[in-house]
């Protein structure tokens, strides 16, 4: 195979990308399978233009309101209009590399060294895709709750249990959301402790993949009340203290300063604490994790596979190791929570960091526009099918 050795002359980039391509992107397909994510073809006319942007702003279309008035052949008709509203979008772009050195081919005897890297690429991009996601949902649950309906947003659309979820968390959780549109909601991503929790109680089936060779693995796929879940330990998971009693296994007494002996914690000490009491000196907490769960629903991400001048190529160093191939790895994407506007607020460069993407101050709800809040008309936070759960397991 001509193309199969791992090095900068014989490498196709054209019959790499289709390798890539061929390689399932699980993360994407179950996105798309359970439709939480939908191709937008403005986004993708825009980013890809002559012209070509790193940023902009998408009309979206506002929706018909107002009350009917009585038709009893004596009352006017009153008529009113839609708003049109902005939606800020950003391209995210990622670059990578990484070396072979020639020796690795010769002492193999010539292991297919592309065919192996085409599929870790495929399965790094795949992760790559995710943690962007999980970035950007950080980051709308972060956004500044002085708007009164960015607050309203977040206090609707996040529950919070002070402990481990059971089997009607998740469908309290986005009744609470959005209400009647709950059956939007198709997608849900936990870290791994969660998934255990339910699979234990039997809530949760893995999906199965075959390989090859005929080897039947789990995938970090599984589905709950016909709901895909994604297992993802890049998951928010914050470690702090949680209501115990007494005889409460690993249970710590509070006292007010001095505390010694492994099984007693300084009140000042005993945060973050995940419950609703105050806490004092003689109460009893437990060690414990926060876990947060991401839901969402149909069309909760627009997302369109912007492109790169050259996605990939490789680069000859004939001196380095006695002589080293590197691979480049650049791609631009596009991820757009429905009717949640990334503003630029904090942003230094052209494309995003992960940071950037969790600041809550670069979100805000769509609306209208004008400058003053009172003033303007938001999309009904209802019509938003994303939701998150935060669970002591």
């Amino acid at each position: 195979m001509a193309n199969s050795k791992f090095d900068a002359k014989s490498f196709n980039p054209e019959a790499f990308k289709y390798m890539v391509g061929r390689v399932p992107n699980l993360t994407l397909n179950a996105l798309k399978k359970s439709r939480a994510l939908a191709g937008n073809p403005d986004i993708r006319a825009v980013f890809t233009s002559q012209n070509g942007t790193g940023y902009a702003r998408l009309a979206m279309r506002g929706l018909l309101d107002g009350d009917a008035v009585n038709y009893d052949g004596e009352t006017d008709i009153t008529a009113t209009s839609t708003k049109t509203f902005e939606q800020g979008m950003v391209v995210v772009g990622r670059a990578k590399a990484w070396t072979e050195k020639d020796f690795s081919y010769d002492i193999t005897g010539g292991v297919d060294f592309m065919g192996n890297v085409s599929a870790q690429v495929a399965e790094y991009k795949d992760t790559l895709d995710q943690k962007t996601l999980l970035s950007i949902l950080k980051g709308v649950f972060a956004m500044p709750t002085t708007d009164a309906k960015n607050k309203e947003f977040v206090e609707k659309h996040s529950t919070t249990i002070y402990a481990p979820m059971s089997a009607t968390t998740l469908n309290s959780a986005v009744n609470k959301a959005c209400g009647a549109n709950k059956q939007k909601f198709s997608l849900v991503f936990m870290h791994s402790d969660v998934a255990t929790n339910l699979e234990n109680m039997k809530l949760l089936e893995f999906m199965k993949q075959t390989d090859g060779d005929g080897i039947q693995k789990d995938l970090t796929l599984a589905t709950w009340n016909g709901r895909t879940v994604v297992v993802d330990d890049d998951l928010p998971a914050v470690t702090g203290y949680a209501d115990a009693e007494a005889d409460t296994p690993g249970a710590l007494v509070i006292k007010a300063s001095g505390a010694s002996g492994a099984s007693e914690i300084d009140l000042a000490k005993a945060t973050p604490y995940f419950g609703t009491r105050t806490l004092a000196a003689d109460m009893y907490v437990v060690p414990a994790t926060q876990y947060t769960t991401f839901i969402m629903g149909n069309g909760a991400i627009s997302y369109e596979d912007i492109g790169a001048k050259v996605p990939y190529e490789m680069a000859r160093d004939p001196k380095t190791n006695g002589g080293v191939d590197t691979l480049y790895m650049r791609q631009r994407k596009v991820f757009s929570p429905y009717g949640i506007s990334y503003e630029k607020k904090s942003q230094t460069k052209l494309s995003p960091t992960d940071t950037d993407l969790e600041n809550g101050q670069n979100w805000t709800l769509v609306h209208s526009g004008e400058s003053t809040a009172s003033q303007r008309t938001y999309i009904n936070h209802k019509a938003i099918p994303i939701a998150r759960i935060q669970s002591l397991g």
